[in-house]
């Protein structure tokens, strides 16, 4: 397979505008209406979230879905505003103590920018590697918690009174103390609202195809729960006049396309941001990352991780020059772009010149939308976020990931989003290091008649008195090459026929300085108490490492090609008594 040239790769556009045809703009141009009937309620609501003015979420997704069909590697990917980010805005936002809705709004942009800046900059530092080191666990747990926080925010809609609170224990205590000013109108709208999108999305696709419309039809009909409810309870509330009830609406919405401008930063604002950027920045990436790599593969493709950031990094940038807030790629709407026939990024472009059409001509009929109805389209979208069963996976499989999942889970819930999500960062990378500190070391013997090595303690194998075989099951790296150590001299001291120790290293993958230094202090060690050092089965490139070393120069023994090569040449080389206490 030839490789794309670099401007290509940093320029998706390159590879797949000039095979662009009209078959695929007809394919395009259906996921996208199916896309734009989601997003345009789903960027008001999510607006709302953050806390900026509804049109900022139509300027995120305008932008966002821009920018990255131009910059990103996958070609189903929809790229606006989602709920955990815009509820990391809010939460981030809410601790500088801003004065002003202007304040507020410089202060997303910046925060949008930063993020962007971030982004790309992992992205020419090529640290899309950097997916790696969030376990799934904790990011599942992570976005469980928000959803849940983010579902009760969203309550005070559903009753018509004020509340707030960037935890679930302040949200619930908020909630509480005012649910006796409970409006009935409002409840019953909200309510209503959410039967309507979810009778909409379940059960409607499978009776538009059983009353013979074709399924791309039913798809987009089925998806337009939302925008469809958006319509009702504005005509309800227009009609009714229901904000004479108590019904919040949503208000003046500015019409019209944003003005492109480069914000204005300061650097207190940026510094004091830096830190909610940072992480911003990685939990977008890696949530977008997850699905962009799952719907490639099911079409055989691949995206790349460091275009991926570079991507991301761009649709961000470009959302605070148009006034929005950070953006990433979201799950729902990507799965709907991808089953909708979705083939190219211009299924991005073609929706946000949808979203840029109604932006323009229909801003005005928004004021009548009300609150409530934003709110359910909220709930609705966050609840299949929610997955308690990692709990029972995780305390299953491994008490120690357990630990990292429910410190994540209760800190994120009760303390807030920041704070659970470093924790659960934080502590599942010491717990790695724990893990690894201690890796699984086993002595071997030879299986009879054959020449496969196995654990002692699992199976019936044959070993010698004066010879000691060690498996290492894991790569060496400064965190556990002492643990190495103290293993192999405790066996050698209980051992005093010893003469000969092989370590067998076929799942030794690197070494680092500190376990090349290790090595030598072994080999030093055994060479003075007359124990001669071995290696087999030792990988081409770490060999290569050791090459360019002294240390096979000071090893006492040898390097063998396979393990049960080195057993049979130090058998013919001196007579080996075999162990009485190893059955065979």
């Amino acid at each position: 397979m030839s490789k794309k040239p670099s401007i290509v790769r940093f320029l998706p556009i390159l590879y797949w505008g000039p095979r662009y045809n009209k078959d695929t703009f007809a394919e395009d141009s259906i996921a996208a209406i199916v896309v734009a009937i989601i997003l345009i309620p789903q960027s008001l609501a999510y607006a709302l979230l953050a806390g900026m003015p509804a049109e900022t979420g139509l300027y995120a997704s305008i932008f966002g879905l821009t920018i990255y069909a131009l910059f990103g590697s996958s070609n189903t990917l929809s790229v606006a505003p989602v709920a955990i980010l815009s509820l990391m805005t809010a939460v981030a936002i809410d601790k500088l103590s801003l004065g002003s809705e202007s304040e507020y709004i410089a202060a997303a942009v910046t925060l949008a920018f930063t993020s962007g800046v971030v982004l790309v900059l992992f992205g020419f530092l090529r640290l899309g590697f950097i997916a790696n080191f969030l376990s799934h666990p904790v990011i599942s747990a992570f976005i469980t918690a928000s959803a849940i926080i983010i579902g009760l925010s969203q309550v005070r809609h559903f009753l018509g009174v004020e509340a707030g609170g960037t935890n679930a224990i302040e949200l619930s205590t908020s909630l509480l103390s005012s649910v006796s000013n409970t409006n009935l109108v409002t409840l019953t709208l909200g309510i209503c609202t959410i039967l309507l999108i979810i009778l909409s999305k379940r059960g409607l696709r499978k009776v538009l195809i059983s009353l013979g419309f074709k399924p791309r039809i039913a798809i987009v009909f089925s998806r337009s729960g939302p925008l469809l409810a958006a319509f009702i309870t504005s005509f309800l509330a227009y009609f009714f006049s229901l904000d004479q009830q108590g019904v919040q609406i949503l208000g003046y919405v500015q019409g019209g396309l944003p003005t492109i401008h480069v914000p204005k930063f300061s650097s207190e604002l940026i510094e004091s941001l830096l830190g909610s950027a940072l992480l911003i920045s990685i939990i977008g990436f890696v949530e977008s990352v997850s699905v962009a790599q799952s719907l490639a593969a099911r079409r055989r493709e691949s995206i790349e991780l460091d275009q991926e950031l570079i991507g991301l990094g761009a649709a961000n940038l470009g959302a605070s020059f148009g006034g929005g807030f950070p953006i990433t790629g979201g799950f729902s709407r990507s799965v709907v772009n991808f089953e909708a026939g979705a083939v190219t990024p211009a299924s991005g472009l073609i929706t946000a010149l949808l979203i840029m059409v109604v932006t323009v001509f229909f801003a005005p009929i928004l004021y009548w939308l009300p609150k409530v109805c934003l709110a359910a389209i909220i709930v609705v979208a966050v609840y299949s976020l929610i997955d308690f069963s990692v709990l029972k996976r995780s305390w299953i499989y491994s008490k120690a990931d357990f630990i990292a999942v429910f410190l994540t889970l209760i800190l994120t819930l009760t303390v807030g989003v920041e704070v659970g999500i470093a924790t659960g960062v934080g502590s599942s990378i010491l717990i790695h290091l724990y893990k690894t500190s201690q890796p699984h070391v086993a002595v071997v013997g030879r299986v009879k008649e054959t020449e496969h090595f196995r654990n002692i303690n699992r199976h019936k194998v044959e070993i010698f008195e004066e010879l000691l075989s060690i498996r290492i099951d894991e790569s060496l790296y400064f965190a556990n090459s002492r643990y190495l150590e103290e293993f192999i001299f405790n066996l050698v001291a209980m051992r005093p026929k010893l003469k000969h120790v092989i370590l067998m290293c076929t799942a030794v993958n690197k070494i680092d300085l500190s376990a090349l230094e290790s090595l030598e202090k072994i080999a030093e060690t055994l060479y003075r108490a007359n124990i001669k050092l071995h290696l087999s089965e030792v990988k081409g490139p770490i060999m290569d490492k050791l090459a360019t070393t002294d240390f096979f120069k000071h090893l006492s023994g040898n390097n063998y090609l396979s393990h049960n090569q080195a057993v049979e040449d130090l058998r013919e080389s001196e007579p080996l008594s075999s162990d009485p206490k190893v059955r065979l």
